[in-house]
């Protein structure tokens, strides 16, 4: 392969970690002895342009350096070409790293993996999913945790993750279970009352939540949460599991296996890898082996 790589980077990622990060990673490339160019753009889609770019005009690899938000966006350039993907976690919630089993906030470690596997041509194919012509690596959360998405994207202040914790407390206080419509595979249909549904490729979102803690990169398979009708304080009974995965056990919540899922419920937005994608309804479908990964 080619020893010329390419990383691209959120230098605000972190809270400024991400520009730190690439620094430290990239010496750790060099190092071993590829050259790097580093892009970051002049926002999202300046970003992606020149993320497509790089790989159409050949780049041994694409490397990701941010959280999870970068690792989106760098896997809607590289998906389908054959072109090796990295991630270096240097964000916040860094959840499709986890995924992957690379190291959280630490650079220097995720380039020399990188550049191991690189060099020795060690690689796999891991499973994306797919929502029209997005794409997704971990979970597409929809529900009571999507709703606080909107409420904390629509608060000006605080600034960070306090915002959301706020936006949180306020949702507690209004939420009520809705109706949702699942369709599973194209014919299994449920009417369920729903707090929220989860569609994990990978098991966790939100810095470590397992919300899907059975999801596996590589088995062509989402697996699906719902969590049911339940009171305000049964769901805060209940949360602080999801960090365990344990939640699962709980007679209120359900989990399902497909390769795809409709979901359907009004007033309800998705957000994939904690990127808005847009209102329900919203089909997704897992594709075995959509983007090579080079890491541990």
């Amino acid at each position: 392969m080619t020893s010329e790589i390419t990383l691209i980077v959120n230098p605000t990622a972190g809270g400024g970690r991400g520009a730190r990060a690439a620094r430290s990673a990239a010496s750790a490339l060099r190092d071993a002895g590829f050259h790097v160019a580093t892009v970051t753009g002049d926002g999202p889609e300046d970003a992606l342009s020149r993320a497509r770019t790089a790989v159409e005009e050949g780049t041994g690899a694409l490397i990701a350096v941010g959280g999870d938000g970068m690792a989106n966006l760098a896997l809607q350039a590289v998906v389908g070409t054959g072109t090796p993907f990295g991630l270096v976690a240097a964000g916040t919630g860094n959840d499709f790293a986890r995924a992957l089993g690379m190291p959280l906030r630490e650079p220097a470690t995720a380039g020399r993996m990188i550049a191991d596997a690189l060099k020795s041509g060690r690689s796999r194919d891991v499973d994306l999913g797919r929502i029209g012509d997005r794409w997704f690596g971990a979970v597409l959360a929809s529900g009571f945790d999507s709703r606080v998405n909107d409420r904390g994207n629509r608060m000006r202040a605080p600034l960070g993750r306090f915002k959301y914790d706020l936006a949180m407390v306020a949702e507690l206080a209004a939420f009520k279970p809705l109706p949702y419509r699942i369709t599973l595979d194209g014919g299994d249909v449920r009417e369920v009352e729903a707090t929220l549904v989860a569609v994990g490729n990978g098991p966790s979102y939100g810095g470590g939540m397992r919300i899907c803690p059975g999801a596996d990169l590589t088995d062509g398979l989402f697996d699906i949460t719902v969590v049911g009708e339940c009171s305000r304080a049964t769901l805060l009974r209940v949360f602080p599991r999801v960090y365990r995965g344990t939640h699962v056990d709980h007679p209120v919540v359900t989990t399902l296996r497909a390769a795809s899922v409709e979901l359907v419920a009004e007033d309800v937005t998705g957000y994939a890898d904690g990127e808005y994608v847009g209102p329900l309804p919203l089909t997704a479908r897992c594709v075995p082996g959509a983007v090579r990964v080079v890491g541990p």
